[in-house]
């Protein structure tokens, strides 16, 4: 509850960033994701194959 009132309230922030500069963020990380597809879904698999190889262990 407390996050999502601070989310409203940053967004809703008028003396702050403006839609324009939050859209060019926006297009700027789906860039990044698009260029780096194949290495951050490897990273993933990494991860979830560690996850699942150690919770035996637990």
């Amino acid at each position: 509850m407390k996050i999502k009132r601070l989310i409203k309230s940053f967004v809703m922030e008028e003396d702050g960033i403006g839609v324009v500069e939050i859209i060019l963020i926006v297009v700027v990380l789906i860039g990044l994701v698009l260029i780096f597809k194949k290495q951050l879904t490897q990273i993933v698999n990494d991860i979830f194959s560690t996850i699942t190889d150690r919770a035996g262990t637990v």
